[in-house]
């Protein structure tokens, strides 16, 4: 059965890459449960009685991205890394506009560890972190795409490393040195 599932993923992948109508909804209908679950990791970091639920996230970040039509879609894990992207930014807007309403006000904190796709809690404002993400990108746009696949996507450093072109050594070695890079950003925007 898994095998094919991934056969139907991949042809209707090669759908959507070739323009095929209605083809992006079908992949997103297929793959709906992994957004969901992508979702529900999300929001378990943010506060309590955020009003955005799994759901509506996922259809957010739908909405999103069947509004793609310059994209080159490489396969489920571009598209699933796409959906991450995107439901990231939507989070990130979320909490700037909360922000503005209630100004100074509270935001939840995530982690940035090893295990941050599987257990999110540490203490790393969202909004810190997306601010050092576009100064990273700036600087390394691959570094700043690991950080968001992994983090935001729940990639593992093989599906990163298949989603940008490289080696899996050649992510594991980034992904070290970004970290690090990351944690001393983070520290000093908490210090200041």
């Amino acid at each position: 059965m898994p095998t094919e599932f991934n056969s139907r993923i991949t042809q209707v992948v090669g759908e959507v890459a070739s323009g095929h109508q209605g083809a992006a909804e079908r992949l997103f209908v297929l793959l709906y449960d992994v957004f969901h679950d992508m979702a529900q990791r999300y929001l378990r970091v943010e506060n309590v009685g955020h009003t955005l639920s799994p759901t509506a996230l996922v259809h957010e970040a739908y909405l999103k991205l069947v509004d793609q039509n310059q994209v080159d879609w490489q396969g489920k894990t571009h598209f699933l890394a796409i959906g991450a992207q995107a439901m990231r930014r939507i989070l990130v807007d979320y909490a700037r506009q909360k922000k503005r309403i209630k100004r100074g006000g509270r935001l939840q904190r995530i982690i940035l560890d090893e295990q941050v796709a599987l257990s999110p809690q540490r203490d790393e404002d969202l909004l810190a972190l997306d601010e050092a993400l576009g100064k990273l990108a700036q600087v390394d746009p691959r570094q700043a795409a690991i950080v968001e696949l992994r983090f935001f996507g729940g990639l593992n450093v093989a599906e990163v490393a298949a989603v940008l072109g490289v080696s899996k050594r050649t992510i594991e070695s980034e992904w070290t040195a970004v970290r690090a890079w990351l944690r001393r950003e983070l520290q000093e925007k908490t210090s200041s």
